[in-house]
């Protein structure tokens, strides 16, 4: 509703400026007042007007007041329109119409035509996905749902992808591992996961202990180091190669892998419709088509000398063009093909781009069914595949999450894009970018490490796959989960098992899912059990206790939420709002109104971290209307019936926020 007030009244002020000065400014800032006594907008637009028309600012919002003073008819929801300080619009809304909106979950629409590609995880799938992963996943899962249509608004058509890097370095060290550390070729491999599905172990668990020990068993010997690497170089050329047994053995386990990640996702409710493998853009020649356009363009040449001699190479971003016929070698380019002919990262990278904005002439993955939502079907690449099939690419906006250590690797794709000619696909290119998750000492000491006196006075201790340290994510939920699992026990020994794990699992992962949303992208994460399960604070038990607390009101007062906003339409609320605790009360009334704006917010933004705090925000806000109202023992009517509206309220756009942050809101806590 907030939102809808705010965007009427936003193109009021704009057909003035243009009638009254001639005027359009492309964005006006909307501010809120330092107290809800002032007013619930304050618009400096007259300060922005000020030199332009030489006036005092003052005087131009005395102008703008009558102006939107005459037309307060037409705008509804707003009751009066003052002139505050050197020259600020303060903007009261009529409090009793806009709580009789809130209640009919009148709310301003979000989205609009064209196809959003959000690509997130992209785990290498050659061990168990850890902690750091988990970041990723529930950042992209979560901008997805704000993106996505729903009962709530329009939204814009998404789909959601998860690439696999099923031929890259990673995967190739744990064939290595498999060869070399424990003997096995492709039948006996093939028995391997026969065994562990028997045994009920898991492949990625398995694949994080070989991961480990071949990482530390490249460099464990001097002599045979070199040996040692040209196995690896090796075996990752066999896998790019394909079509021997090597690959085969790849494909095997990092297929098996994958299956476990996604696996594991399900359980924090993420979904994917398409997960594109590098094996296909090499086999289905990507890159070639890349290669030609971008040497067509002019963006990809040969250097003939200097450090990259016989490399062909682009231009970094940033780089000032040299003079023309310079036989200066660049030497600050970036590698697109190495000497020795293989593609860079970025190579391909900027080929898979080209195919998801339907750039790429003539080239498509194959399609086939990979695994089923109880909603949708997950599609994988293929050489050949199925038809009929979706549309995965052609995207209109495109949205990477992809962790800040690959800023300088998306940064070089978008320049690629913007030397071939893309300029408005380069535009519509996001790095969803983040900073890593680290643990505390102290939950480090939890998962069982032992750590250095020294790495016990640090703030945060890094994880690392190749030596072993950090924690898995199916064993982070696991303990989550107990550790809810016992406190409801505790709490509520009447419900069955099944019912108290339900609500454990609701907790435990609403617990983690918040704690890695609650954090602006560019901040480094501390995790910390404790911390996340917290039912005081920020975090994501807070917020449902909130909303189990609300709907406890209802179960005693013999009501439903539902019930409780209709009731709204039939009350005299005539000036209650007016009084000091009147105020009080529309306060918790408005923030319930600016779920639209914050969604609009974050997408703006690509930053649901605003999401998270508002949830938290309003979860306070409850909280204390909660402590100050007594509404099961109120005994005027009309009064008990705006109080239990706006627990109702409050509960409905709780529940909403915390759904877009993919966390459920437990019966009972």
């Amino acid at each position: 509703m907030y939102r809808t007030i705010q965007q009427s009244l936003l193109a009021r002020i704009q057909a003035i400026l243009l009638a009254k000065y001639d005027v359009t400014l492309a964005q006006l800032a909307v501010e809120q007042p330092p107290s809800i006594a002032l007013g619930e907008l304050a618009l400096p637009v007259a300060f922005e007007l000020a030199k332009r028309l030489r006036k005092a600012p003052r005087a131009i919002a005395t102008e703008l007041a009558a102006e939107l003073t005459a037309a307060l008819p037409d705008l509804e929801g707003i009751a009066s329109v003052e002139v505050a300080g050197a020259g600020y619009l303060n903007i009261r809304l009529d409090r009793a119409a806009a709580v009789r909106r809130i209640a009919a979950d009148q709310h301003a629409d979000i989205g609009g035509p064209g196809f959003r590609l959000v690509e997130h995880t992209s785990i290498n799938p050659n061990k168990a996905a850890h902690i750091g992963h988990l970041r990723n996943a529930i950042l992209g899962d979560t901008f997805q749902r704000l993106l996505r249509p729903d009962a709530y608004k329009s939204g814009y058509e998404v789909g959601v992808q998860n690439y696999i890097d099923n031929t890259g370095v990673q995967v190739a060290d744990v064939v290595v591992g498999l060869a070399h550390l424990e003997g096995k070729n492709l039948a006996s491999t093939r028995e391997l996961l026969a065994d562990l599905a028997a045994t009920n172990q898991r492949i990625d668990f398995y694949c994080w202990d070989l991961y480990a020990r071949v990482s530390q068993w490249y460099t464990a010997d001097p002599t045979q180091a070199a040996a040692r690497k040209q196995i690896r170089l090796d075996t990752l050329h066999a896998l790019e190669t394909g079509g021997n047994e090597t690959a085969a053995i790849a494909d095997l386990i990092s297929t098996a892998v994958l299956r476990r990640h996604l696996e594991t996702m399900e359980r924090l409710s993420i979904e994917y419709d398409f997960l594109p493998r590098e094996s296909e853009i090499l086999s289905l020649h990507f890159w070639d088509a890349a290669r030609t356009l971008m040497m067509e363009k002019g963006v990809l040449y040969l250097e003939t000398s200097g450090k990259n001699k016989g490399c062909y190479v682009m231009r970094r971003a940033g780089a000032e063009a040299q003079e023309e016929g310079s036989d200066i070698p660049d030497e600050d380019a970036k590698v697109i093909v190495r000497s020795n002919g293989t593609v860079t990262y970025v190579g391909k990278d900027i080929a898979y781009h080209l195919w998801k904005f339907g750039l790429l002439p003539g080239k498509d993955f194959g399609y086939a069914k990979f695994h089923e939502y109880p909603t949708h079907t997950c599609w994988i690449s293929t050489v050949d595949g199925e038809t009929p099939h979706p549309i995965f690419g052609k995207a209109d906006a495109i949205y990477n999450v992809i962790d800040s250590r690959q800023n300088d690797p998306q940064t070089q794709v978008v320049q690629a894009l913007r030397g071939m000619g893309f300029t408005e696909a380069a535009d519509r290119y996001t790095h969803f970018s983040y900073e890593m998750v680290a643990l505390t000492p102290r939950c480090a000491i939890e998962l069982g490490y032992t750590i250095s006196e020294e790495d016990s006075k640090k703030a945060y201790i890094e994880v690392s796959g190749r030596k072993g340290f950090g924690v898995k994510a199916d064993d982070l939920l696991d303990r989550l989960i107990a550790a809810a699992k016992a406190e409801v026990d505790t709490r509520h020994p009447d419900l069955e098992e099944a019912e108290r794990l339900t609500i454990a699992t609701q907790i435990g992962v609403g617990a983690l899912r918040y704690f890695m949303l609650r954090f602006t992208r560019n901040t480094v994460i501390a995790f910390d059990f404790k911390d996340a399960l917290s039912f005081e604070g920020e975090t994501g038990p807070y917020v449902q206790y909130a909303i189990v607390r609300a709907a406890n009101i209802f179960r005693k007062a013999g009501t439903t939420a539902e019930a409780s906003t209709a009731a709204i339409a039939a009350l005299d609320l005539g000036n209650i709002f007016d009084s000091e605790e009147g105020s009080s009360l529309w306060e918790t009334w408005l923030l319930t109104s600016k779920l639209t704006l914050m969604i609009d917010q974050c997408i703006a933004t690509a930053e649901p971290a605003y999401l998270a705090k508002y949830a938290f925000q309003l979860a306070q806000q409850f909280n204390n209307f909660y402590h100050r109202h007594h509404v099961l023992h109120e005994i005027d009517p009309t009064r008990k019936a705006l109080l239990l509206a706006t627990a109702a309220v409050a509960q409905r756009e709780m529940t909403r926020a915390l759904g877009y942050l993919g966390i459920e809101a437990p019966e009972r806590m």
